[in-house]
């Protein structure tokens, strides 16, 4: 197997809001906000007209774009055997990618998250995890890791207990390790972790500009190159309309982004950019290609309603 997953299992529902739904509800335009009451997350989605529902979860939109390209991927990811667990499951297999997790009734329902689309196209999301937050180390199947290229591991999975000692197992397993920052909700919720992370243990990491950023406390770009060049690993930075940038050791790599485009919505980009550049690398592409084809695929998602293509 080319690339393993493991991420958050998640139904997506995707609605059009205006921008004062955000702020009635208190959330901040374009990040990601945990709600842990089912009931609460209920009655937010009670409220809205669902454009659109598919299995989502950033680290599974990544592999199964990855998937798309004809890559060898599996995913790991702790649903319930309820109706969202079977379809989420069903999502994957059409996808041809080989779900790693026996599913059983579980005490919470399957993750839901709740993706709010304002007119600028940019997303908010709030998210009830569900059983997905209750992934523990038994739920990581070794020999798929050990078997793997690499693993990819998203910072929406990492947290206190149970999670990090899931996210534990794989890292010591794997022959590679890659990893996206998320959220700056996420960096900033676990900055020292997510910092001894990158610095020590994950090889390649994924970022936008605003989470690197935050995670290294940077006063401009150019510290964040620095940053990079001193732990030699490989770091991929999305940047918006500025394009995208990779760091290896000393190898400063950048692209433009796509202009004139039609953008309807931003969930997914990060994804499938992930999924484009990761494409590249396991195929032996140079650094240029990879953030080619990663730019490529993220500019096709935006284009359209949802994070899988």
């Amino acid at each position: 197997m080319k690339i393993l997953g493991i991420g958050n299992a998640i139904i997506d529902v995707i609605c059009k809001v205006e921008d004062d739904f955000i702020s009635k509800n208190n959330l901040t335009k374009g990040t990601m906000k945990l709600i842990f009451d089912e009931h609460e997350f209920k009655q937010l989605l009670s409220s809205l007209k669902i454009e659109k529902t598919v299995s989502g979860g950033s680290v599974a939109n990544s592999i199964v774009g990855l998937s798309q390209l004809e890559n060898k991927v599996g995913f790991i990811g702790k649903v319930s055997n309820d109706e969202m667990g079977n379809k989420y499951e069903d999502g994957l297999k059409k996808e041809n990618v080989e779900y790693l997790y026996s599913k059983k009734k579980e005490l919470l329902p399957t993750g839901t998250c709740l993706i709010l689309v304002t007119p600028d196209s940019e997303r908010t999301m709030c998210t009830f995890l569900g059983t997905a937050g209750q992934i523990n180390e038994n739920d990581i199947d070794v020999n798929a890791v050990k078997k793997s290229e690499m693993i990819f591991l998203e910072g929406y999975l990492w947290d206190e207990g149970d999670p990090k000692k899931a996210f534990d197992k794989a890292i010591d397993n794997a022959n590679k390790v890659t990893m996206s920052l998320s959220d700056k909700f996420c960096v900033d919720r676990h900055k020292l972790h997510f910092l001894s992370l990158v610095k020590n243990q994950i090889d390649i990491t994924f970022a936008n500009e605003g989470e690197i950023m935050s995670l290294i406390e940077a006063k401009n770009f150019n510290e964040v190159i620095s940053f990079a060049k001193e732990i030699k690993k490989i770091l991929v930075i999305t940047r918006g309309e500025k394009g995208a940038i990779s760091i290896n050791n000393n190898e400063v790599t950048e692209i433009s982004a796509k202009k004139n485009l039609n953008i309807l919505d931003l969930t997914g980009a990060g994804d499938l950019f992930a999924a484009g550049y990761l494409h590249g690398l396991v195929n032996n592409l140079s650094q240029k290609e990879c953030l080619k084809t990663g730019t490529e695929l993220s500019s096709k998602i935006i284009q359209q309603i949802g994070a899988r293509l």
